[in-house]
């Protein structure tokens, strides 16, 4: 079983700063928001995107996949009360001359072992494409 550890301190009313390992990153924790960092949402769809880009990685070789460039795209919707995220939609392109089938083989697989996708399609609505590059 895999553990993951992570520090996060409060630095003053306008922040704060998380750090794992030999990094750090800024904490949008500002009451008025602050544009050089990620809030707590927006952290969570970085977390997806960083799980979906990581089992890229993991699965090209296994899968030969030929791949130039991948982006994603995410949107999520907040309800107010209680406060909590009811959806997350999510578009992947890749830059690939792979086929359609290929292209869904990948995506079966970043869905079907994704740390991150699989503990939030079990707390939240999780809709996503994948499509070529044009």
């Amino acid at each position: 079983m895999l553990e993951y550890n992570v520090t996060a301190r409060r630095i003053d009313h306008h922040g704060s700063e998380a750090g794992t390992k030999g990094a750090r990153i800024v904490l949008d924790t500002d009451m008025q928001g602050r544009d050089d960092a990620f809030n707590p949402a927006e952290l969570l769809l970085a977390s997806l995107a960083a799980c979906m880009l990581k089992g890229t990685e993991r699965v090209l070789p296994m899968l030969d996949f030929n791949l130039r460039g991948m982006d994603i795209s995410l949107h999520a919707r907040r309800q107010d009360s209680p406060p909590k995220i009811i959806r997350i939609d999510y578009e992947i392109t890749v830059d690939t001359d792979e086929s359609d089938q290929r292209l869904d083989l990948l995506h079966r697989n970043l869905q079907k072992y994704g740390t991150i996708y699989n503990t939030l399609t079990a707390a939240t609505e999780l809709v996503g494409t994948i499509r070529r590059k044009e």
